[in-house]
């Protein structure tokens, strides 16, 4: 007997469901645990976007609650859509079920939304990755002609024991989207590249070392986030440890 789905909707950190603030109807989950919540203005036209809040978005995978979301830190609650419920098509967002009811369940700890290494994720990227950045940057103008050529050796030659960087890159959303965590994916490239970009652009990096600073960024993020479903083959190449200067003086 197969068991019932749970399904799962991410907030702001102040517990408010995205979108519904600025459609002028807030809707707060934190404050209605154990309750059921009728959509403030639900669409006519099943199910379509009538309004920028037209109803409830609930997702029965966390890799994918953080869709159209892209917010990093956030909450998660377990929901029960309640009534009529639909989907734009279940053939393409096979993850997603659209309702005018839900019943706020449970809070449950938002790390679990970027997958089975959330914690890791979460901790690097708001705590380590701007110092990261940082380094990469003054690492890559203290040479840029050598590293620039490092890169291009790094981007396009693979080995027997690991993959062109290129080629890492290429694989990262189909093996986030086979995962069920292409929206954790996207979100936490996102988050990586403006971290890298924020922090070397305020210690005057050039732009050279920024974008190198954010490639290597986002590039971590994701090795962490899919963690051994890639591989060593493919998870070497995205650590980047071969552009690093213990690997350059070996």
């Amino acid at each position: 007997m197969r068991k019932p789905r749970v399904y799962y909707m991410a907030t702001l950190p102040d517990g408010t469901v995205p979108r519904s603030a600025d459609a002028g109807t807030p809707v707060n989950l934190a404050d209605r645990i154990g309750e059921v919540i009728g959509h403030p203005n639900p669409c006519k036209n099943k199910w379509y976007d009538e309004s920028p809040f037209s109803y409830f978005r609930a997702y029965h995978r966390l890799g994918e609650v953080l869709t159209d979301f892209w917010q990093w830190p956030a909450r998660v609650f377990v929901v029960e859509p309640l009534g009529e419920t639909g989907n734009w098509s279940p053939r393409h967002y096979r993850c997603r079920l659209l309702a005018h009811q839900v019943r706020v369940v449970e809070e449950i700890d938002a790390w679990q939304a970027l997958g089975p290494h959330g914690r890791e994720v979460d901790r690097l990227l708001t705590q380590d990755l701007a110092g990261h950045a940082s380094r990469w940057a003054r690492e890559y103008d203290t040479d840029p002609k050598g590293m620039e050529r490092r890169i291009t050796l790094w981007r396009l030659t693979g080995a027997q024991e690991c993959n062109s960087g290129m080629n890492a890159e290429m694989w990262v959303m189909p093996f986030a989207r086979d995962a069920h965590c292409k929206a954790a994916a996207m979100t936490v490239e996102r988050l990586a590249i403006d971290t890298a970009l924020d922090r070397t652009r305020a210690e005057n990096a050039s732009p050279g070392a920024q974008h190198y600073a954010a490639r290597r960024a986002e590039n971590l993020l994701h090795a962490v986030l899919l963690g051994e479903r890639m591989g060593e083959y493919n998870l070497r190449p995205l650590r980047g440890t071969d552009l690093d200067p213990a690997a350059i003086a070996v």
